[in-house]
C-alpha cells in the first residue's frame, strides 16, 4: 500500500469514528434528560418548622411581599412589617382610628395586591365602632399606610360583634373576593330564626363578594334571587367563612366556614350558589334544637365535607411546591378548637384522606403558601408565626 492510499483510509476511518461519537453523545443526552424532565419527587416530606415570631397577640391575617418580607395584622388594631433577614418588626402608621377590636372583630385580613410591584397597594378588612365591617385599600410608602381608600362597609352592624368572616383572595380572573359572615344580632339556625341575613340578597352579610380591584361591580357577576341588578354578591347562605383559597391548577374557589354545634363545612363556590344557612346545616343549634333534616334541598348546594364535632376552621391554602412531594396539591386548613393544621388530599376537587399536622400547637388562625416552597402559619397561642419547609 502506497503512502497516499494509507492516508486516504486513515481519513475515512477518522470520519466514521467522529460520526459514531456524535451519535453516541446525542443518544446519551436524550436518555439522561428525559427522565429528569418528567419525574417529580414522591413520598412523604420531612417538615422543618421555624418560629419567626413570638408574643405578637393574634396574627389574624398576613401576606408575603415580593422581597420576602411579611406584612401582618394584629387583631388588636395594628399592622407590622417583618424583615425576614434581620428578624425585626416595624409598626406601620397611618391606620384609621375607628378600628374596633371587640368580640370577634378587630383588624382582620390583609392581602398584597397582585400588582404590588408597581402599585404598592395593600387590602385589609376590619370592624369599626358599632360592629360594622369594612374593606379598604392603602398604599404602602415605607412604613406608612398612605392614600387610605374605603371600598365597602356593611350597611348594618353585627350588634353582637360576631361572625364577621372576612378573608380576602385574588382570583385567576383578576378579581378580588371577600368573605363576609352573617353578622346580625346573633346566630340561630332554622326556618324560624330571626337572623336571616345570609339569605337576604339586599345585605352584605353572609356572602362571598366578587369585585374589581377598585371595588366596583364586575359586568359578569350573577343577579341573585330578589335582586334587580348585579352587585358585588357572588354567593350566599354562608354562616361564618374564615378560610378562602383558589386551587392553583384548576382556578376553583374553595371556602370553609364555621358550623354551629358541629357541621363545620368545606365548600366549592361558584357564581349564584346558595349554601343554605340559616335554613340548612348538619349541625345543631347551641341550645340543642334541630336546624334541618340534612343539608339537601332544591336550590341548595351541599358542602363537600362537614366535621362534627366542630373544628372551627380558619385559614385555607393549597400546597403548591414540588418539594412537598406527595402533599403537593393538597389543601391545608387551620383549626381553632382542635388546635392543629389539617392536611387534606384533593382529587379532582373532592376532599379525601386527612392528615393532622402540628398537633396541639395551639389555635391555628391562618395558613398561607408563600414563595420558594415556604408555608406560613399563625398560631394564636403564644402569638407565633411559623415557617414550614420540606427538608
Amino acid at each position: 500500500m502506497n503512502l497516499s492510499r494509507f492516508f486516504y483510509y486513515l481519513k475515512a476511518c477518522l470520519v466514521q469514528i467522529s460520526v459514531l461519537f456524535l451519535l453516541l453523545m446525542f443518544s446519551c443526552s436524550k436518555e439522561i434528560e428525559s427522565p429528569l424532565a418528567s419525574t417529580s419527587p414522591t413520598g412523604i416530606p420531612e417538615i422543618k418548622i421555624t418560629t419567626l415570631l413570638n408574643n405578637q397577640g393574634i396574627i389574624w391575617g398576613f401576606d408575603i411581599l415580593p422581597d420576602g418580607n411579611l406584612l401582618y395584622t394584629q387583631k388588636s388594631g395594628t399592622i407590622q412589617l417583618f424583615d425576614n433577614l434581620t428578624r425585626s418588626t416595624t409598626r406601620i402608621t397611618g391606620l384609621p382610628t375607628n378600628i374596633s377590636a371587640v368580640g370577634q372583630g378587630g383588624l382582620l385580613d390583609l392581602a398584597i395586591a397582585p400588582d404590588f410591584g408597581t402599585s404598592k397597594s395593600v387590602f385589609v378588612t376590619y370592624s369599626i365602632t358599632g360592629g360594622f365591617l369594612s374593606l379598604a385599600r392603602f398604599t404602602l410608602s415605607g412604613n406608612v399606610a398612605t392614600d387610605w381608600r374605603l371600598l365597602h362597609t356593611t350597611e348594618s352592624a353585627s350588634t353582637w360583634n360576631g361572625h364577621f368572616g372576612s378573608r380576602i383572595a385574588f382570583g385567576p380572573d383578576g378579581k378580588l373576593y371577600w368573605s363576609v359572615g352573617e353578622g346580625g344580632g346573633g346566630s340561630l339556625g332554622g326556618a324560624s330564626s330571626p337572623h336571616q341575613n345570609s339569605q337576604r340578597t339586599t345585605t352584605f352579610w353572609g356572602k362571598i363578594h366578587r369585585m374589581n380591584i377598585d371595588g366596583s361591580v364586575p359586568s359578569d357577576n350573577p343577579i341573585l334571587p330578589g335582586q334587580t341588578q348585579r352587585s358585588t354578591l357572588y354567593s350566599y347562605g354562608h354562616r361564618n367563612p374564615q378560610g378562602m383559597a383558589f386551587e392553583p391548577k384548576s382556578g376553583r374557589l374553595f371556602v370553609n366556614e364555621h358550623g354551629p354545634s358541629g357541621g363545620c363545612e368545606l365548600n366549592r363556590v361558584e357564581a349564584g350558589n346558595n349554601f343554605g344557612w340559616p335554613l340548612y346545616s348538619v349541625g345543631i343549634n347551641y341550645n340543642g334544637t334541630t336546624i334541618s333534616n340534612g343539608h339537601t334541598a332544591p336550590g341548595i348546594v351541599a358542602p363537600l365535607k362537614t366535621w362534627t364535632p366542630a373544628l372551627a376552621p380558619s385559614g385555607l391554602t393549597f400546597i403548591n411546591h414540588t418539594s412537598f412531594k406527595d402533599w403537593n396539591g393538597n389543601l391545608l386548613m387551620g383549626s381553632l378548637t382542635r388546635k392543629h393544621l389539617l392536611n387534606i388530599k384533593m382529587t379532582n376537587g373532592i376532599p379525601g384522606i386527612e392528615t393532622i399536622l402540628l398537633p396541639d400547637f395551639g389555635r391555628i388562625r391562618n395558613v398561607k403558601m408563600g414563595p420558594a416552597g415556604k408555608i406560613y402559619v399563625s398560631v394564636e397561642d403564644g402569638g407565633r408565626l411559623l415557617e414550614l419547609t420540606a427538608k
